[in-house]
């Protein structure tokens, strides 16, 4: 166990990373509304391979139309996509760093002004609106998140993360009370977790035996069981078909929210797991260097940067320079922001981020 920063990190399968620092995949809303790329993300995205990441993530992508979870998002669910992606995966990797692409399906977060109809959940979500996939429909979102893995290998990316975190829709089959199918893809943990794995079995089958394939997963929160979560990344770690596991913790320091796991991390309840030859990686509050280097002191393989990477694009590289950098503090200037390459659409977002972007006085 290393605690240097600077150590490259090699995959199972792929080519590894220079060093410990993933970009998170960040929403931005910044690329065009068919979801190809826009030149404000191709900037943002690149300005972060420049600045030192090991391995740099677009945001998530959304594999269908109807699932399409916010404006501006970056979609890889048509051919028409592959230009700007082509464009991005070569100028990423140019830069020195592995080029990934986050595979994702919003479900019934799919706002229905944005996609124009109902979205889709594994069972009717009265909250929402959100309407029962058909078993056959189920059976194609499996084959659109693998076909969205072979367009971003088409396009030269060196690998895909596949979005089971943050209440989206593998999040949603995961969770024992959002999934009240009757079928396959319901009931048991098994069944709700089937989905995911015929994902990655899929991937595995049908990209090239070097493409490099990670996955996000949420230990808590959005209806989600820690133990349930805990036993699917062991048991996906245990099959080595994933080169590496990225837990969404929402702060690397916390405690688990349920009562029962509570007095010790949330993060410890992973870093105990067999992982065999997957690498584990967290993301949450990763603010500092030292932050970044207890994450590795206490059993992470890699650290997932992400405000701090909105704030710094270079931020290994100022790690590296200053063994105690830290993030500028918040709130900072718009003029911040559009200096490290966010553009317009992506600095009203942070905007909307309470205490992220400076105000104007009050006159």
């Amino acid at each position: 166990m290393t605690t240097d920063l600077f150590a490259p990190l090699a995959f199972t399968r792929g080519p590894g990373m220079k060093n410990r620092f993933m970009l998170a995949p960040l929403t931005n809303t910044q690329s065009h509304a068919d979801g190809t790329l826009s030149d404000d993300e191709f900037r943002w995205l690149t300005y972060r391979a420049e600045g030192g990441f090991g391995l740099t993530m677009t945001c998530a992508a959304h594999v269908q139309r109807q699932g399409q979870g916010f404006p501006g998002q970056l979609g890889v669910f048509g051919d028409e996509h592959l230009p700007g992606l082509t464009r991005l995966a070569a100028a990423i990797k140019a830069a020195g760093s592995v080029a990934a692409v986050q595979l994702h399906h919003a479900g019934m977060r799919s706002p229905k002004e944005l996609i124009g109809e109902a979205p889709v959940c594994p069972s009717e979500d009265e909250a929402t609106g959100s309407r029962a996939l058909t078993l056959a429909e189920v059976e194609q979102l499996v084959e659109d998140f693998v076909a969205a893995a072979v367009r971003a290998e088409k396009a030269g990316f060196d690998g895909v993360e596949i979005h089971g975190a943050h209440g989206y829709i593998i999040c949603q089959f995961l969770s024992p009370t959002i999934n009240r199918r009757t079928d396959r893809y319901g009931g048991s943990p098994e069944n709700r977790a089937r989905i995911l794995h015929e994902i990655i079995d899929g991937i595995r089958a049908r990209c090239r035996p070097d493409f490099t394939l990670g996955l996000r997963l949420s230990p808590e929160r959005f209806d989600l069981e820690l133990a349930e979560i805990r036993d699917l990344a062991q048991a996906v770690m245990a099959q080595g078909k994933i080169d590496y596991l990225d837990m969404s913790l929402w702060d690397v320091a916390k405690e688990p929210n349920e009562e029962a796991f509570k007095g010790r991390t949330l993060m410890s309840y992973f870093t105990e797991l067999d992982r065999g030859n997957v690498r584990l990686g967290v993301a949450g509050k990763i603010m500092s260097a030292q932050t970044a280097r207890e994450c590795l002191a206490n059993g992470a393989d890699y650290v997932l940067i992400g405000r701090a990477a909105i704030l710094h694009h270079d931020f290994p590289q100022k790690v590296a320079a200053d063994p105690n950098f830290t993030s500028i503090a918040l709130p900072v200037s718009r003029e911040h922001l559009t200096a490290e390459r966010l553009g317009p659409a992506f600095v009203e977002y942070m905007n909307n981020w309470k205490g992220f972007v400076a105000q104007p006085a009050a006159v």
